[in-house]
């Protein structure tokens, strides 16, 4: 799809203001080694419920609290550059949803489970009212969040969309919208479908949708071994966590966007060949969040949340 035609949004949105820009932001070239993702501290917590989740963190004990939720099917050992967190100054608490990494599993879990568990573990670790950085498949789930009012703002780097809705249809690609329409018609028989999925088959299936401007980040070796054990810690508990997470990315999101009052920002690479990212890269839900703020940096990839970091952390 022609990036100008991402660029513009969904048809019948097109003329409605909204608050974005196109610009370079630039990074230093700036090379990663085997400490590049290497928590600082990890752990479990228990929940009021008896359940624990797990967690990982950079940057310093004492920094401004910033929960972090990862994309499909990875552990919180993999969120942001280690420099970058600690340039920024910010404690970042990536947390494993159910199911995934250390969390324990929640047969059946909704979008609304999540919210109330994010409740609990910001009070168990007297986190405060944090910011929010959710990165791919982890953006339902930090919207979620933000349309319940956890939180002080939100950023959704790279951010799958509500790929459900009505205005997307016509810009997935048929692959993607089949996905869309199982789910809708047999929520029990994608999520056993989508249990088969391994690392393997993951890692696999990212590096076939990733374009150029993303491939020196998905090659570099540092990143790959980080990379792959996330997958692996990931799926430790088997398929469960990541099929349950994706029912609930592909389904009918059952929040109002347009309630949304939190600063959100949105960051896009305009290189960004991800099928199951935003289709129009973040326009439409700039549109449907009204205190959205939208940032589409050129000549970048779905790659931004590691080449990009320090800006993104920058602007919370």
């Amino acid at each position: 799809m022609p990036v100008g035609s991402r660029l513009g949004g969904a048809p019948g949105l097109e003329a409605r203001s909204i608050a974005w820009r196109t610009e370079p932001v630039t990074t230093k070239d700036r090379a990663m080694d085997d400490t590049s993702f290497e928590p600082a501290r990890r752990g479990r917590t228990r929940l009021p419920s008896g359940r624990f989740l797990g967690w990982s963190e950079q940057g310093p004990e004492h920094g401004a609290p910033v929960l972090f939720f990862g994309g499909a099917g990875t552990s919180s050992a993999l969120s942001m550059r280690r420099e970058d967190v600690e340039r920024a100054g910010v404690r970042l608490v990536a947390v494993d949803r159910p199911g995934l990494g250390a969390s324990d599993p929640l047969a059946g879990r909704t979008l609304a489970d999540w919210v109330e568990d994010v409740r609990d573990f910001v009070i168990a670790r007297a986190l405060g009212s944090p910011a929010i950085v959710a990165f791919s498949q982890g953006a339902p789930f930090g919207i979620a969040c933000a349309a319940d009012e956890i939180g002080r703002s939100l950023v959704i780097v790279s951010g799958t969309d509500e790929l459900a809705a009505p205005h997307l249809a016509e810009l997935l690609v048929p692959d993607v919208r089949g996905i869309v329409q199982r789910v809708a018609r047999d929520p029990e028989g994608a999520e056993a479908f989508f249990r088969g999925m391994t690392p393997a088959m993951m890692r696999q299936m990212v590096l076939a949708m990733i374009g150029d401007a993303d491939r020196a980040v998905y090659a570099d070796p540092a990143f790959d071994a980080a990379y792959r054990r996330a997958l692996d810690e990931g799926f430790a508990q088997g398929g469960e966590g990541y099929a349950r997470d994706t029912v609930l990315a592909f389904g009918a999101w059952p929040f109002d966007l347009g309630r949304i009052s939190m600063p959100v920002s949105l960051w896009y690479g305009a290189e960004d060949t991800s099928p199951v990212h935003s289709p129009d890269l973040g326009a439409s839900l700039a549109h449907r969040i009204p205190s959205a703020r939208r940032t589409v940096i050129d000549a970048a990839g779905g790659a931004i949340l590691w080449t990009h970091g320090e800006a993104i952390l920058a602007a919370i």
